[in-house]
Protein backbone atom coordinates (compact mmCIF):
# COMPACT_ATOMS: atom_id res chain seq x y z
CA UNK A 1 0.00 0.00 0.00
CA UNK A 2 2.83 2.56 0.83
CA UNK A 3 4.78 1.60 -2.60
CA UNK A 4 1.53 2.62 -4.01
CA UNK A 5 0.61 5.66 -2.51
CA UNK A 6 4.47 7.00 -3.27
CA UNK A 7 4.62 6.11 -6.84
CA UNK A 8 0.81 8.10 -7.41
CA UNK A 9 1.87 10.69 -5.27
CA UNK A 10 5.04 10.85 -7.66
CA UNK A 11 3.13 10.48 -10.92
CA UNK A 12 0.63 13.45 -9.45
CA UNK A 13 3.99 15.48 -8.90
CA UNK A 14 5.66 14.92 -12.22
CA UNK A 15 2.39 15.41 -13.52
CA UNK A 16 1.07 18.74 -11.86
CA UNK A 17 5.00 20.07 -12.12
CA UNK A 18 5.74 19.53 -16.48
CA UNK A 19 3.68 21.94 -17.34
CA UNK A 20 4.90 24.56 -14.72
CA UNK A 21 8.45 23.38 -16.08
CA UNK A 22 7.47 23.26 -19.61
CA UNK A 23 6.79 27.35 -19.14
CA UNK A 24 9.91 27.35 -17.69
CA UNK A 25 11.77 26.18 -20.75
CA UNK A 26 9.06 28.21 -22.97
CA UNK A 27 10.31 31.10 -21.68
CA UNK A 28 13.92 31.69 -23.10
CA UNK A 29 12.31 30.44 -26.94
CA UNK A 30 9.73 32.89 -26.34
CA UNK A 31 12.13 35.62 -25.29
CA UNK A 32 14.15 34.84 -28.17
CA UNK A 33 11.42 35.04 -30.45
CA UNK A 34 10.70 38.44 -29.23
CA UNK A 35 14.14 39.70 -29.29
CA UNK A 36 14.53 38.35 -33.04
CA UNK A 37 11.41 40.30 -34.06
CA UNK A 38 12.97 43.32 -32.43
CA UNK A 39 16.59 42.91 -34.05
CA UNK A 40 16.13 45.39 -36.69
CA UNK A 41 14.57 47.74 -34.06
CA UNK A 42 17.74 46.78 -31.84
CA UNK A 43 20.23 47.60 -34.30
CA UNK A 44 18.28 50.83 -35.91
CA UNK A 45 19.05 51.50 -32.34
CA UNK A 46 22.31 50.80 -31.11
CA UNK A 47 23.51 51.24 -34.83
CA UNK A 48 26.64 49.24 -34.53
CA UNK A 49 26.74 46.13 -31.83
CA UNK A 50 29.62 43.48 -32.39
CA UNK A 51 27.60 40.90 -30.20
CA UNK A 52 27.19 37.45 -32.90
CA UNK A 53 23.57 36.15 -32.16
CA UNK A 54 22.54 32.73 -33.42
CA UNK A 55 19.88 32.19 -36.30
CA UNK A 56 16.59 32.40 -34.98
CA UNK A 57 13.59 31.23 -37.53
CA UNK A 58 11.82 34.35 -37.06
CA UNK A 59 14.28 35.90 -39.45
CA UNK A 60 14.06 32.67 -41.78
CA UNK A 61 13.16 34.83 -44.79
CA UNK A 62 15.69 37.60 -45.14
CA UNK A 63 18.45 34.93 -43.82
CA UNK A 64 17.76 32.84 -47.23
CA UNK A 65 17.84 36.12 -49.68
CA UNK A 66 20.92 37.15 -47.58
CA UNK A 67 22.39 33.13 -48.17
CA UNK A 68 21.96 33.55 -51.74
CA UNK A 69 23.52 36.95 -52.34
CA UNK A 70 26.76 35.83 -50.68
CA UNK A 71 26.45 32.46 -52.28
CA UNK A 72 24.93 32.93 -56.04
CA UNK A 73 26.26 29.51 -57.44
CA UNK A 74 25.32 27.06 -54.22
CA UNK A 75 23.11 24.29 -55.72
CA UNK A 76 19.76 25.26 -53.20
CA UNK A 77 18.67 26.50 -50.07
CA UNK A 78 20.47 25.34 -46.78
CA UNK A 79 18.09 23.47 -44.54
CA UNK A 80 16.56 24.48 -41.11
CA UNK A 81 18.72 22.90 -39.52
CA UNK A 82 22.27 24.16 -41.32
CA UNK A 83 21.35 27.63 -40.33
CA UNK A 84 20.53 26.86 -36.68
CA UNK A 85 24.26 25.52 -37.22
CA UNK A 86 25.69 27.80 -39.53
CA UNK A 87 23.84 31.51 -39.71
CA UNK A 88 24.61 34.45 -37.78
CA UNK A 89 23.67 37.61 -37.07
CA UNK A 90 25.52 41.76 -35.63
CA UNK A 91 24.58 44.96 -36.34
CA UNK A 92 26.14 47.35 -38.76
CA UNK A 93 25.53 50.96 -39.52
CA UNK A 94 21.70 50.16 -38.05
CA UNK A 95 21.30 47.25 -40.14
CA UNK A 96 21.10 43.93 -39.85
CA UNK A 97 23.68 41.56 -41.06
CA UNK A 98 23.87 37.86 -41.38
CA UNK A 99 27.36 35.39 -41.78
CA UNK A 100 27.61 32.17 -42.38
CA UNK A 101 30.00 29.68 -40.37
CA UNK A 102 32.29 27.44 -42.73
CA UNK A 103 35.02 25.27 -42.23
CA UNK A 104 37.20 28.50 -43.49
CA UNK A 105 34.83 31.22 -43.28
CA UNK A 106 34.48 32.88 -40.03
CA UNK A 107 31.77 34.93 -38.53
CA UNK A 108 34.07 36.32 -35.68
CA UNK A 109 36.07 39.67 -35.77
CA UNK A 110 39.18 38.80 -37.24
CA UNK A 111 42.62 38.59 -35.94
CA UNK A 112 44.57 41.42 -37.65
CA UNK A 113 47.97 41.49 -36.00
CA UNK A 114 50.95 40.79 -37.88
CA UNK A 115 52.58 38.29 -35.22
CA UNK A 116 50.95 35.23 -34.96
CA UNK A 117 52.27 32.90 -32.51
CA UNK A 118 50.37 29.82 -34.06
CA UNK A 119 52.22 30.55 -37.50
CA UNK A 120 55.80 31.22 -35.52
CA UNK A 121 54.93 27.59 -33.81
CA UNK A 122 53.96 25.73 -37.06
CA UNK A 123 56.90 27.17 -38.92
CA UNK A 124 59.23 26.02 -36.22
CA UNK A 125 58.15 22.08 -37.07
CA UNK A 126 57.93 22.64 -40.80
CA UNK A 127 60.60 25.39 -41.84
CA UNK A 128 59.74 25.46 -45.20
CA UNK A 129 56.40 24.82 -46.32
CA UNK A 130 54.67 27.36 -48.71
CA UNK A 131 51.10 27.27 -46.79
CA UNK A 132 50.37 27.89 -42.88
CA UNK A 133 47.15 26.28 -42.53
CA UNK A 134 44.31 27.68 -40.77
CA UNK A 135 44.45 25.44 -37.75
CA UNK A 136 47.91 26.71 -36.85
CA UNK A 137 46.97 30.82 -37.45
CA UNK A 138 43.04 30.37 -36.09
CA UNK A 139 40.29 30.76 -38.39
CA UNK A 140 40.11 34.44 -37.78
CA UNK A 141 43.99 35.60 -39.09
CA UNK A 142 43.69 38.49 -41.68
CA UNK A 143 46.68 37.39 -42.69
CA UNK A 144 48.38 34.49 -44.78
CA UNK A 145 51.62 33.24 -43.86
CA UNK A 146 54.38 30.76 -45.00
CA UNK A 147 57.03 29.47 -43.40
CA UNK A 148 61.29 30.72 -44.68
CA UNK A 149 63.46 28.94 -42.49
CA UNK A 150 61.27 28.26 -39.10
CA UNK A 151 59.92 31.88 -39.32
CA UNK A 152 56.62 33.12 -40.26
CA UNK A 153 56.31 35.52 -43.06
CA UNK A 154 53.34 37.01 -44.19
CA UNK A 155 52.18 36.25 -47.51
CA UNK A 156 49.54 38.67 -48.35
CA UNK A 157 46.12 39.07 -46.68
CA UNK A 158 43.65 36.61 -46.57
CA UNK A 159 40.44 38.59 -45.91
CA UNK A 160 39.95 42.34 -46.51
CA UNK A 161 37.83 43.58 -43.41
CA UNK A 162 35.00 46.12 -42.84
CA UNK A 163 34.96 49.23 -40.20
CA UNK A 164 34.09 47.02 -37.33
CA UNK A 165 37.11 44.81 -38.07
CA UNK A 166 34.99 41.64 -39.61
CA UNK A 167 35.73 39.49 -42.97
CA UNK A 168 33.83 42.12 -45.72
CA UNK A 169 32.98 39.60 -47.79
CA UNK A 170 31.44 37.09 -45.58
CA UNK A 171 29.03 39.41 -43.90
CA UNK A 172 25.91 40.68 -46.14
CA UNK A 173 22.48 42.65 -44.90
CA UNK A 174 19.49 40.56 -44.21
CA UNK A 175 16.68 42.68 -46.00
CA UNK A 176 13.29 43.31 -43.64
CA UNK A 177 10.67 40.98 -44.04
Amino acid sequence: MTAFRLSTIGFLASALLSPLCAGATAAPATADAALAKNLYTLCRQMKNDDTIRPYSHELYGGTVKAFKKLFPGAKGMPAESELQTQANYRCMNGKVLACFVGANLPCAKMNAARDNPGADEFCKTNPNDDIVPAFATGHEAVYSYKCASGKAVVTGNSWALDKRGFAKDLWTEVPPH
